[in-house]
């Protein structure tokens, strides 16, 4: 960060990240999610652009929903946002008796079929319901897990990131040149491997899928590794419950068969895993992030990280 107004800019982001966390974080749950749903609110009402995105992607999704449905959802949302905040803060400081208490599970023996094989597994998920829960979740249930994730801009952030990430157990490793040999290493040692396969980005491998009835860019490296290593696909997911616990529901695996450069099969991997997430957010369509740009990218404009 060699540029003073790229570090200024920066530390009017981590400085009062780190002064919410360390107050947030001694708060009770019950108090920090008030805070959290005023936050949402507040963020709604500021962030236009998010909005207005948020608003064409519902419309999109959702086409036989009127604007007035279509916005209360949008509100519905920004709260489960605020509230995904608050939980945050709960997490940096939460026992694992704690996130077991307030977040159920089911479907784990998917996973443990998997390692009984001595291989692990890969899971693969979106960003529905609160995902640092789920790791968290998971990790608190004794299950390995080694998390793909993408560098935070701002190294310091990163470290903060990668602490509550670790807090439960899970390996956490950036992508990069490294990134595939550590994650296969990391099946190879019996561990769950954890992607979130439903953003649109440009500068890694990734196939056109379905997505909502539209062509949407979509990471590929989850089919990949599966194909490479031999391992299940098992898509899992955390939802919010009205009482304000959590579940996490891990799915039977998906059935494939190919090899890792066979396009086809990475290709019918990659939309099986797209459609899973697809179901969860028509599921729970509060629980996902509308305003990322999903479908920025179109057949017409390859990105460079095409197969």
């Amino acid at each position: 960060m060699g540029d003073p107004l790229r570090r200024v800019r920066h530390d009017l982001v981590y400085y009062p990240f780190r002064l919410l966390l360390a107050t947030g974080s001694r708060l009770p749950l019950a108090l920090t999610r008030q805070l959290g749903i005023a936050a949402g609110r507040l963020s709604l009402a500021l962030a236009a652009t998010d909005r207005r995105r948020a608003r064409e992607h519902l419309a999109l999704a959702f086409p036989e929903m009127t604007d007035t449905e279509r916005d209360i959802l949008l509100r519905r949302t920004a709260r489960h946002l605020g509230l995904m905040l608050a939980e945050v803060l709960w997490l940096w400081r939460a026992s694992p008796e704690g996130v077991r208490s307030r977040v159920t599970m089911s479907g784990a023996e998917h996973l443990e079929a998997a390692r009984e094989r001595g291989r692990g597994a890969v899971l693969v998920t979106g960003h529905c319901g609160n995902w640092e829960l789920m790791n968290a979740r998971l990790g608190a249930g004794s299950i390995p897990m080694s998390i793909a994730v993408r560098e935070i801009y701002d190294p310091r952030l990163h470290d903060v990131a990668t602490a509550l990430r670790a807090r439960f157990g899970a390996q956490v490793i950036s992508r990069g040149p490294t990134a595939g040999r550590r994650l296969v290493a990391a099946l190879l040692a019996n561990r769950v491997v954890g992607l979130l396969v439903d953003q649109d980005i440009r500068d890694i491998p990734g196939v056109f899928v379905p997505f909502f009835g539209r062509p949407a860019w979509t990471p590929s490296g989850a089919a990949q590794l599966a194909l490479r290593a031999r391992v299940p696909v098992v898509p899992a997911f955390i939802s919010r419950r009205a009482d304000g616990s959590h579940h996490v529901e891990a799915q039977p695996p998906i059935e494939h068969a190919g090899e890792p450069g066979d396009a086809d099969a990475v290709a019918r991997l990659t939309a099986e895993a797209t459609a899973a997430i697809e179901r969860q957010i028509r599921a729970h369509p509060e629980q996902w992030v509308w305003m990322h740009r999903r479908w920025r990218t179109q057949p017409q404009e390859q990105p460079q990280g095409q197969e």
